[in-house]
């Protein structure tokens, strides 16, 4: 049939207006856009008016990349995505770029993965841009190293990927960021004192950090309403946090040889104390350990004002004593969530000799009770094999409700641990919990996801 043919006696399509034709191109790549071009007089320049272009010239020739452009004739973009290579296209990447500042992109998305470049810059035109609201870059060839002033009075929202940034640098791109309100600092390498007193209207902040990416070790954040911070071995010290209301915390360490008690109240539990005003916090199972080794070494916990708490854990004893002194330190806790993720985890082998350096019975620290619950081998071990029993996560249920004041609900989302008979015996057992504690309780079960190694 061709594209002027009606579908009984009208082409609905076709007969829309162009803004609506534009909002459907902009929901496609813009190679599958421009092909609708062959469809009839009526389309034939209709994507070169779509206010989004969504480019990937990995398989292109940088010269299709700039015929598409110079046809395009809106002269705005709103939206604009680029994917591609930098190896032996340089030139043209600049010029695309330039482009899409040149048509007031208000929405900037670069992806520049390409291991044969390293040190990419950007031109000096990228950084002065009065239009683009949100920026996403995602590279491990660019250096974030502007040589000339930085202008981005309308960036609300940037997220950084990859990318090699100094201190010296990052403090240069917030100066011209006076509106931002959301960053997002993803495995970005090289920088360490991260200052965002000077950011006044800054609510949000991300950041992930690993072994290769260390990220920032302080952190002054004194407008910063919600943090996440995640995966890093090294400490990372909360400077200035007095804002925060939320907060994600789900850190890991590898090696516990240079852990000491001082290193456990500086770095862990003195971070909870910079929560002072977080009413909803989530913590992944690796802190939960390190605070249970705290708890084990008798250090002092603040007081918290958490009502909301989220709980990303599998069942091992070794995280029991750190929820227990949280729980009791939360005094106005309304809602937990347990989300038994699968997750990497401190080694109980790790653990047990951490105890042993500093003159701890590991069986006297580990209370009788708790080893009903196993340790991390065994987790893993049975999530990967044999259904865990009802009357384990049950268990784990009631000991965590002991630890509670003014607990209202409690949500359990298990991922992996029960067949459908297991999780009816579940449900029956917390009906009864329910009642007896006077706290209602929601048992769901969670797709699986992939078990992470426990760290040896």
């Amino acid at each position: 049939m061709n594209g002027d043919d009606p579908i009984d006696g009208h082409d609905f399509i076709s007969s829309l207006p162009d803004a609506i034709l534009h909002l459907i191109l902009s929901s496609i790549p813009t190679k599958s856009a421009i092909r609708t071009s062959a469809l009839s007089k009526r389309w034939r320049h209709v994507w070169s008016e779509t206010p989004s272009l969504s480019i990937d010239s990995h398989r292109v020739l940088p010269r299709s990349i700039d015929k598409t452009l110079s046809a395009f004739s809106s002269p705005k973009v709103s939206t604009f995505h680029l994917r591609t290579s930098l190896s032996n296209r340089i030139r043209h990447v600049d010029a695309w770029i330039e482009f899409a500042v040149a048509r007031h992109a208000e929405k900037l998305s670069l992806e520049l993965r390409d291991t044969r470049v390293r040190d990419y810059d950007f031109p000096n035109s990228f950084y002065s841009n009065s239009t683009v609201k949100q920026l996403s870059i995602e590279s491990g060839s660019v250096a974030m190293n502007p040589k000339c002033h930085v202008s981005w009075t309308s960036l609300k929202s940037l997220s950084l990927s990859y990318c090699k940034l100094s201190d010296d640098a990052l403090l240069k791109i917030l100066s011209g960021c006076p509106i931002l309100e959301s960053l997002e600092l993803m495995f970005c390498d090289e920088f360490r004192f991260l200052d965002l007193s000077r950011s006044t209207r800054l609510v949000r902040l991300e950041i992930d950090r690993s072994d290769w990416f260390l990220g920032p070790t302080e952190i002054v954040a004194p407008n910063v309403q919600c943090l996440r911070l995640r995966h890093s071995r090294l400490p990372c010290r909360l400077v200035d946090v007095s804002c925060l209301t939320e907060a994600n915390l789900n850190i890991y360490f590898c090696d516990l040889g240079t852990l000491t008690g001082e290193f456990l109240q500086g770095n862990v539990v003195k971070m909870l104390a910079k929560l002072e005003n977080v009413v909803k916090l989530t913590v992944g199972a690796t802190f939960l350990q390190m605070l249970s080794l705290a708890a084990l070494c008798d250090v002092r916990f603040p007081t918290l004002k958490v009502e909301y708490l989220t709980l990303e854990t599998m069942i091992v004893r070794s995280v029991v004593p750190g929820i227990a002194k949280l729980l009791q330190n939360s005094p106005g806790l309304r809602k937990l969530t347990i989300h038994t993720v699968k997750c990497s985890i401190i080694s109980e082998a790790h653990l047990n000799s951490y105890l042993r350096s500093h003159s701890l019975n590991q069986r006297q620290c580990w209370r009788s009770k708790d080893m009903a619950f196993p340790g991390s081998m065994e987790t893993i071990s049975m999530l990967v094999g044999k259904y865990a029993e009802s009357n384990l996560v049950a268990s784990f249920v009631e000991r965590l409700l002991r630890n509670t004041r003014s607990l209202e609900t409690m949500v359990v989302l298990l991922v992996g641990y029960l067949d459908a008979s297991g999780f009816e015996e579940l449900v029956a057992m917390a009906t009864r919990l329910s009642h007896k504690r006077n706290v209602f309780i929601s048992i769901k079960q969670c797709h699986v996801k992939n078990v992470s190694n426990t760290f040896s």
